[in-house]
């Protein structure tokens, strides 16, 4: 993942130049305004590599990131509203766009964080039901990635999903 404001195009594509040397072949941008979606566009056609637009609260940012990257990823536990999560996927379907639901042990949706608290539990049953949601709307091309502050949570997860 870039650590640069994607915003600032020319610092964006100077960092996945040198993400791509290091031997990364793919690459993850955060999204967090417009003035960074519509960046993306330009960084696109200044790499070979794949672009994954990681996308937080602002539903509307992956509509305009799923025009030009090659993967949304989102996180359930704020972006939550299902008819939000139908557009992102409808989006994504008129590109063939994979999606990355990337679940968050410290930001879970309530009704999971309210059963099972900030564990690994939490974290799969979230998982499962966001995958189950997108295969109901016909979708199956998913990334699921799963993390919390530590790594014993993390692991214990992944072996639970």
């Amino acid at each position: 993942m870039t650590y640069t404001k994607t915003s600032d195009i020319e610092a964006t594509i100077e960092q996945i130049k040198q993400l791509h040397f290091a031997g990364a072949d793919i690459v993850r941008v955060a999204v967090p305004d417009m003035e960074a979606a519509n960046a993306l566009k330009t960084i696109k056609e200044n790499t070979t590599l794949p672009i994954v637009a990681d996308i937080h609260f602002n539903y509307k940012l992956a509509l305009k990131a799923a025009e030009v990257v090659d993967c949304i990823r989102f996180n359930p536990g704020n972006i939550s509203d299902k008819n939000k999560i139908k557009e992102i996927i409808h989006a994504c379907k008129q590109r063939n766009l994979p999606v990355r639901v990337g679940v968050n042990c410290g930001s879970l949706e309530k009704q999971f964080e309210d059963k099972y608290g900030q564990t690994p539990k939490g974290m799969v049953e979230s998982a499962l039901y966001n995958i189950k949601y997108l295969e109901d709307l016909d979708f199956t091309d998913i990334k699921v990635s799963l993390k919390a502050s530590d790594v014993q949570r993390t692991v214990e997860a992944y072996r639970m999903l």
